[in-house]
């Protein structure tokens, strides 16, 4: 009996990437994505780290409930960051739940569905320590021309209102040869942009005693034919290196794009998140950065309403977002998270407090992204058409995808002209700028050109494998890592 699966992912790229491993496992498994909205298996990826995170996971298990009891069929899986959390409390608060995994073990998922179907009752399965770095199972990747590639998981660092340590442990590292045999892999396959993934991606290299081998690992990717763009995710900001500035500065297609989280301008909450720099340090990294690449786009992570937090440390944020001119700043409230230090922390804010400063915030940091993207006004940008970037792209007869420094450009096509596809690169001409966005509008020097890419070619395989049209060397699912001699190691 073929059985169908639908997989549903709360938080970060690195579950977006885990989900994608998961959708792997159940298609080597003989699982097929579902069609409709009634599949017979439905995965819960969940994250712990984003605010309301638990009422979301219980709500969308609240709603399975009927559906379940109406397909005997239907099975139900919890994994990720909140399963890793909860563990058995999951079964105690949703008892119609059929299995529970952790971040750690999540190849075991399809032999815990096939058990919990033959036993009739529910497997929980929570491993403490990694049982098989992720990359080398199998995924089914969302894109065909841009993937995700992890570097590392796991964190060392003890921030007081992060609970991803104790979830995903010590940093484990990937040896360079096995990071970029999966890079070549996927560039085989046709991606022309790959973002590398770490909690801490700069410490890369702490597992096997070389600070620099962050750094090694960009300038190796510039090596790779048919690698047209590199993005990571994310540094933090007290392993940040000038080696590494220089790599993003001389490797080609690394992408003139910094994601660098400050979550606070006061140097006195730095010191109780326990985050082990200071505003100077922060604000000479984006110096040095803009020194070596002028047109980098800065993004930034900030925490509002710490505990203590006053408002002379809130003017501090303020002053240093305002100094540092991010491209975007992707704006939280705190919020508790049973088992950090924070949450044991006195003077905790009230919720009016918080509330307000991150409305001034919020203002603060959309008008400065509001200045930033109108300096882009008349500039000819090359763009990554993508799938799913505009939501409005059918209401405005538009196309959407990401610049070089991954700006998200909606654009228009000329009358008559070919019409790009997903992983084609378009140049247009930015005519308007909102906070959030580009826009490209033809006008009498628009500029638009297209080029085809390997990356459009990919999509079209994958377009066509999906309608059941067979394609020269294409296959449904690809193993994270590619075997190679060990010379290419």
């Amino acid at each position: 009996m073929t059985y169908t699966y639908q997989v549903r992912t709360y938080g970060c790229q690195m579950n977006v990437h885990d989900s994608e491993r998961i959708s792997g496992l159940l298609e080597a498994a003989g699982y097929l994505k579902a069609e409709t909205d009634e599949p017979d298996v439905v995965v819960f990826n969940t994250c712990a780290v984003r605010e309301n995170a638990d009422n979301k996971l219980y709500g969308n298990l609240g709603t399975m409930l009927p559906k379940k009891q109406a397909n005997p069929r239907l099975q139900i899986a919890v994994g990720g960051c909140m399963a890793q959390k909860d563990q058995d409390s999951i079964l105690d608060r949703a008892p119609w739940v059929d299995v529970v995994f952790g971040t750690h073990n999540m190849g075991s998922l399809p032999v815990l569905l096939e058990r919990a179907r033959h036993n009739k009752s529910a497997e929980v399965e929570i491993l403490e320590s990694l049982e098989v770095f992720p990359s080398t199972l199998p995924a089914k990747r969302e894109s065909a021309y841009s993937g995700w590639v992890s570097i590392s998981v796991g964190c060392n660092n003890t921030c007081t209102f992060c609970i991803v340590p104790s979830l995903r442990g010590k940093e484990k590292d990937r040896r360079p040869g096995e990071v970029l045999a999966e890079v070549q892999a996927l560039v085989d396959d046709g991606a022309i942009e790959v973002t590398l993934l770490g909690q801490n991606v700069n410490t890369y290299g702490v597992e096997f005693g070389d600070k620099g081998a962050f750094a090694k690992l960009l300038r190796a990717c510039g090596q790779i034919d048919g690698l047209e763009r590199v993005r990571f995710t994310s540094p933090h900001p007290a392993a940040f290196t000038d080696d590494v500035i220089a790599a993003m500065a001389e490797t080609h297609n690394v992408m003139p794009q910094l994601h660098m989280p400050l979550q606070s301008g006061s140097d006195r909450i730095l010191q109780q998140m326990r985050r082990s720099y200071r505003s100077e340090k922060y604000l000479g990294i984006l110096d040095r950065v803009r020194a070596a690449i002028p047109d980098a786009a800065i993004t930034t992570d900030i925490i509002v309403g710490f505990p203590g937090e006053t408002e002379e440390d809130f003017q501090e944020t303020l002053r240093v977002a305002a100094e540092s001119r991010f491209a975007a700043a992707y704006t939280f409230q705190y919020s508790k998270r049973p088992g950090t230090p924070a949450a044991e922390l006195p003077e905790q804010l009230p919720k009016e407090v918080v509330q307000e400063r991150y409305e001034r915030l919020l203002a603060l940091v959309n008008d400065i992204a509001w200045k930033e993207n109108q300096k882009q006004i008349g500039k000819t940008v090359e763009v990554l058409v993508a799938t799913g970037e505009g939501r409005k792209d059918a209401q405005t007869q538009r196309l959407s995808g990401r610049a070089r420094d991954n700006r998200l450009v909606h654009f228009e096509i000329p009358e008559g002209e070919a019409r790009p596809r997903p992983g084609d690169v378009v140049s247009v001409k930015i005519t308007q700028a909102a906070p959030y966005h580009l826009v490209a509008d033809l006008g009498p020097e628009s500029n638009y050109s297209l080029r085809r890419t390997r990356g459009g070619d990919a999509h079209d395989r994958r377009e066509l494998e999906s309608c059941g049209v067979p394609t020269p060397g294409s296959g449904k699912v690809s193993l994270g890592i590619q075997i190679r001699p060990k010379s290419a190691l």
